[in-house]
C-alpha cells in the first residue's frame, strides 16, 4: 500500500464520483553519483483515490522503471531484488481538507506507509490534487533514503550512488 492517515473530506457532492483510478500514471526518480545523475521513469503507475474515506493507494511494478541504459536497469533491478520484491507502493489517507470543486490546485497532505524492497515505513507526503475535466490530477514528490529500506546503494568504481532518491508522481485519475 502506497500513500496517506486520518483525514476529513468534504461531504459528498451530488453527481460527483467518489472513487477515481488510473493504470497509466507517471512515476520517476532522480539518482546521482559524483559527476553524474540519471532518471528512471515508468508510465505504469496504478492508483486509486476514494474520497468518501480519503484512502489513497498507488503502486508501480519496479520492473517497468527504465533509465535509458539496459545495464543500469539490470543493476537497478538486482539492487531492488525485483524478482523477490516487484512492487513499490504507498497506501494511506489524505489528512488535509480536499474539496473536489473548482479548477484551482489544492495542496494536500497524506500519511501512510511507503513500501519498497520488502520494507514499509510511515511517510508523510505533500502534494497537489486538482479537479480536472477527466477527473482528478495528482502530483506529489518526496525524498527517500535507500538505507531506510535496506537497499544498499550500488557503486561505480570508487563511487557510491547517493542514498537519497527524489521520487515524483503525476497522474490523472478518472471516475471509477
Amino acid at each position: 500500500s502506497f500513500l496517506f492517515a486520518l483525514g476529513i473530506v468534504a461531504a459528498p457532492i451530488s453527481g460527483l464520483s467518489q472513487s477515481y483510478i488510473t493504470k497509466s500514471g507517471h512515476v520517476e526518480f532522480d539518482s546521482s553519483v559524483p559527476l553524474h545523475s540519471f532518471t528512471g521513469v515508468s508510465d505504469h503507475l496504478v492508483g486509486k483515490i476514494t474520497l468518501t474515506d480519503s484512502i489513497i493507494d498507488f503502486y508501480v511494478d519496479v520492473n517497468t522503471l527504465k533509465t535509458g541504459i539496459d545495464k543500469r536497469d539490470n543493476d537497478m533491478l538486482k539492487t531492488l531484488e525485483a524478482q523477490k520484491y516487484p512492487f513499490a507502493e504507498f497506501y494511506g489517507k489524505i489528512v488535509s481538507d480536499f474539496k473536489p470543486i473548482g479548477e484551482q490546485p489544492q495542496k494536500v497532505t497524506v500519511e501512510g506507509k511507503f513500501s519498497v524492497h520488502g520494507v514499509s515505513k510511515q511517510t508523510t507526503i505533500t502534494g497537489i490534487l486538482k479537479k480536472v475535466q477527466k477527473g482528478i490530477l495528482v502530483e506529489a514528490s518526496w525524498t527517500l533514503n535507500m538505507t531506510d529500506y535496506n537497499i544498499k546503494p550500488p557503486g561505480i568504481l570508487f563511487y557510491r550512488v547517493s542514498e537519497k532518491i527524489d521520487v515524483s508522481i503525476s497522474a490523472t485519475l478518472t471516475p471509477n
